[in-house]
């Protein structure tokens, strides 16, 4: 008859160790298949880069590490057109080193795979001291480390990986401190750093701050002097440095994104992106930690779901992110995915302890643990789902993921730029990430996000049907403003349109632009340019 041993907490410990090291090696092989993936080649030479946002915040650690300041364009405006400070520092730092354009985000996409892979082991200690069972720990580690989305953000250059790991560990830390009956300020120095690096973790810092008040009565002063005063000192940093460099309160992005967008578009938005993303993950799947909540309410489960739902609350208060239409996670709520995949193991757990008692017999033991691990295991191709055809080949490596056949495009196009402008040439892009980072140009940033005049225009207004979520607005995707972007800064060339293109026509008939197709690339020219190399574009001109 099969028969499960009783293990002794050491030998329990050890075979949990060892689960953990296969699935590390497992991860290893996925990030590097993943990054493998998103690589390719332009006119045969190999090239890695990141998605486009992180490309913007590339351009800046670019100038930055070369001594042209925290700018988009070197000698140009200072604008704030990042959300990401610590990130940006970050990236200059690798600037500082000679490794080539085409090859320097895939030390930021070996970066983001470690932050992933520590994460995992923090997970697993998380789960080790909350989670119940032997195979538990184990369970929750296996699906935050082939979780599609926090993957994607991660290896393809966002912060998102780093910005888990420190949620992760401040959680950990807080559970051990309860457990030992000791305060420590570590938690809170992990969240300052994480507002650092992008302003939004002041939504954990706060929940964890208040949370620990509430609920740890004995350190109850320390909690709320430490948290909140390490918060208060990174946001009077923040804004201090921000004065002084920029000359502004407030980044250049809150502008774009907030300001001139009714709170009830963001709120509608917001909830719909949300419920997309509970229903396209299996909405059964997602209510299950309820259970946990209703029936075993203990203060580790409290503060999971309350940082949890916090980064929700947060995504429908900003009106989410603007890749919804891919579906998943965003990148606010894919850095809270961990905590959630903890609840749901517990869960699962718990109710088959239940069901199957100490006192039942081997067989049933054996079956019920099967029974758990295989529900746990298909419950992944729920949570990784992808709004397109070959979702499976994309997450599991078998095609290229998410956005990289975009990326390839904006870095050929980039490249083509390059060979067809002198240094002094101006291109207006929309996505302005890897097109001007490798361009090696001065960006018009046509939706704003590095333009201070875009950002404080008022937004372009919905059609009012809303059949689809972008509709209602997308974010950092709603301003824009052709006089502003084509007459008054007159680029060289515009190499993408916005909005409408008919809209548009006037304003770059009247500039004096002329369309070519270059390379299978759509490009209006200003004619009278003397940036433009016109023996190469008559040459490169497509039939």
């Amino acid at each position: 008859m099969l028969k499960i041993p009783e293990f002794s907490p050491k030998i329990a410990s050890r075979l949990s160790l060892a689960g953990l090291i296969l699935i590390l090696a497992a991860f290893s092989v996925y990030c590097y298949r993943f990054i493998d993936r998103t690589s390719f080649k332009v006119e045969g030479k190999h090239y890695n880069a990141l998605f486009d946002d992180a490309m913007i915040s590339m351009q800046y650690a670019r100038n930055l590490a070369e001594g042209n300041g925290l700018v988009w364009n070197a000698g140009g405006e200072r604008v704030e057109g990042f959300s990401n400070p610590l990130w940006v520092f970050y990236m200059a730092f690798f600037h500082l080193f000679t490794i080539e354009s085409s090859q320097i985000s895939l030390a930021l996409q070996i970066s983001g795979a470690v932050f992933l892979g520590v994460n995992l082991i923090v997970v697993w200690k998380i789960g080790s001291r909350y989670l119940e069972g032997l195979f538990a720990p184990l369970l929750t580690v296996f699906l935050t480390a082939f979780y599609f989305h926090l993957n994607n953000w991660s290896l393809q250059g966002m912060e998102v990986g780093l910005l888990a790991l420190l949620l992760s560990s401040a959680v950990l830390l807080t559970l051990k401190n309860w457990k030992d009956k000791r305060f420590s300020v570590w938690p809170y120095l992990l969240l300052t750093i994480g507002t650092l690096v992008r302003i939004d973790m002041v939504v954990p810092m706060v929940l964890l701050s208040a949370f620990c008040a509430w609920k740890d009565k004995q350190f109850q002063r320390q909690h709320l002097i430490w948290g909140f005063g390490l918060l208060a000192f990174s946001l009077i940093l923040q804004t201090t440095l921000r004065l002084w460099y920029y000359g502004e309160w407030l980044p250049n992005t809150y502008y774009l994104k907030v300001v001139g967008i009714p709170l009830g578009d963001r709120l509608q938005r917001g909830w719909s992106v949300l419920w997309d993303f509970l229903w396209g993950s299996g909405w059964f799947l997602m209510l299950i930690p309820i259970l946990l909540l209703l029936l075993w309410p203990e203060t580790p489960t409290l503060l999971l779901f309350a940082l949890l739902l916090g980064q929700m609350a947060y995504s429908v208060y900003v009106g989410g992110d603007a890749w919804e239409h891919k579906g998943g996670a965003n990148r606010f709520i894919a850095l809270a995915m961990p905590l959630f995949f903890l609840l749901f193991v517990q869960t699962a757990e718990k109710i088959r302890s239940v069901l199957v008692q100490k006192k039942a017999s081997n067989l049933k033991r054996v079956i019920s643990h099967g029974v758990l691990g295989a529900f746990i295991f298909t419950s992944l191709f729920s949570f990784n789902v992808i709004n397109e055809n070959d979702a499976f080949a994309k997450w599991s490596t078998l095609k290229r993921p998410i956005f990289v056949a975009g990326t390839q495009r904006y870095v050929t196009l980039g490249l083509l730029i390059k060979e067809i402008t002198d240094e002094d040439a101006k291109i207006a892009v929309v996505t302005a990430g890897n097109i001007i980072y490798f361009a090696e140009r001065y960006g018009i940033d046509m939706l704003g996000k590095s333009d201070k005049v875009i950002a404080r225009s008022q937004p372009h207004q919905s059609n009012g049907s809303f059949d689809n979520v972008d509709e209602i607005f997308r974010p950092g995707h709603n301003k824009w403003d052709y006089q502003h972007s084509i007459t008054e800064l007159q680029p060289d060339i515009v190499a993408q349109i916005w909005g409408s293109s008919v809209e548009m026509a006037p304003y770059l008939n009247a500039g004096g632009y002329e369309y070519f197709l270059i390379d299978g690339f759509p490009l209006y020219i200003r004619t009278d340019s003397t940036h433009v190399l016109w023996e190469i574009v008559n040459s490169r001109i497509s039939q």
